[in-house]
């Protein structure tokens, strides 16, 4: 491993390698960590108790070695976890659509709650979510929208590292503010939640205000000569996700893994029609649909998660082919195969190395 890849990322966290590996699945986390990077499990969408026994599993699994939580904070939530105040705020119009999307694709409405809607996204829930954290031996915190300084400091007393993600000079200034231990600076190009200013042109604002506060670089990173550029340009590690999609320990359904596998990176697009939130996916029928110029404008956040959850919830159960989808960012044009995620590392740190050294001539 070439040298310069021994960041002080390495130091402070005692990972091998300088790469976060984020993902919703456990076995990924796990996976990436025990192949020497740092795992990040996003629970933003798991209950109390489901983070309590997922943080339990991956203590045992990690050994000792590092490996985090994401949970997304933004601000404006609703301060109880009430989803009959939200279904009763929710317009006729938005209803309609969605009614329409039903009857039009031939999605069962079955009773059942979807991922976005088995709980409200309200303060109740973050801070109950945020306890089993604190209570947890889990020792890096991730931030992926908003830094609410009571929280960066709570966390900070319990003796986590806080990572917080941003995608502008002034989130930057505000998680710097509230005290972040490190930040995660994420381009245009990044799967899921993600801004308006690219990778490229990003990172080395980031940098600047940072000062002694390592910069982590997320969006389009896909290969070792990412990870080169991305400490060329100031940053002390990678962040990914969208690789692990195609790795066996996430089990993704086969026909999305294909519609990921075809993708190029104009095959993805931001969308609100998730959460609210600009929210960059593959494109499939389910965006094309919100794009139309019928469409309604999406709800603000967490007002779309219970518009839609019920309905995405149902399309998964009964595999609607069309409306099948999955968060990706740009660099979903590097993989088209089934891996692992030691082989994904393996290759990092080796490519990452070559051009490393290429530099050096």
């Amino acid at each position: 491993m070439h040298p310069a890849l021994h960041t002080t990322i390495c130091e402070r966290l005692g990972a091998r390698i300088p790469i976060f590996g984020f993902s919703h699945s456990l076995e990924v986390v796990a996976a990436v960590t025990a192949a020497g990077g740092i795992g990040v499990w996003g629970a933003t969408r798991s209950t109390p108790e489901e983070i309590r026994d997922g943080l339990a599993w991956l203590t045992e699994q990690a050994d000792g070695r590092p490996f985090g939580i994401d949970l997304v904070l933004p601000q404006g939530m609703p301060e109880t976890d009430d989803r009959a105040q939200m279904e009763a705020a929710i317009p006729e119009e938005h209803r309609a659509f969605v009614t329409g999307l039903r009857d039009k694709y031939g999605v069962p409405d079955d009773g059942l709650p979807g991922t976005r809607s088995r709980f409200v996204r309200s303060e109740e829930m973050a801070d109950r979510q945020f306890a089993e954290i604190l209570a947890s031996p889990v020792a890096i915190l991730a931030m992926g929208v908003g830094s609410p300084p009571a929280k960066v400091t709570e966390a900070k007393e319990h003796g986590k590292t806080v990572i917080s993600l941003v995608g502008a000079p002034k989130h930057a200034e505000r998680a710097l503010a509230a005290g972040a231990d490190m930040l995660v600076a994420q381009g245009y190009e990044a799967g899921a939640h993600t801004g308006d200013i690219g990778t490229f042109a990003l990172v080395p604002q980031i940098v600047r205000l940072a000062g002694d506060v390592p910069v982590v670089v997320a969006g389009g990173v896909a290969g070792g000569e990412h990870i080169a550029a991305a400490l060329a340009l100031g940053g002390a590690g990678v962040w990914m996700g969208t690789a692990w999609l195609f790795t066996r320990e996430h089990g993704m359904d086969p026909v999305i893994r294909a519609k990921l596998e075809a993708a190029g990176s104009a095959d993805t697009i931001r969308s609100r029609a998730d959460s609210g939130k600009t929210l960059r996916q593959i494109k499939t029928a389910w965006t094309e649909e919100w794009e139309a110029q019928a469409a309604p404008t999406p709800l603000k956040m967490p007002f779309q998660d219970i518009l839609v959850g019920d309905f995405l919830g149902a399309v998964e159960r009964h595999h609607i082919e069309p409306l099948l989808k999955s968060e990706a960012g740009q660099s979903v044009a590097y993989f088209d195969q089934l891996t692992d995620v030691r082989s994904i590392i393996d290759s990092l740190e080796r490519d990452a190395t070559a051009a490393l050294q290429r530099l050096d001539q």
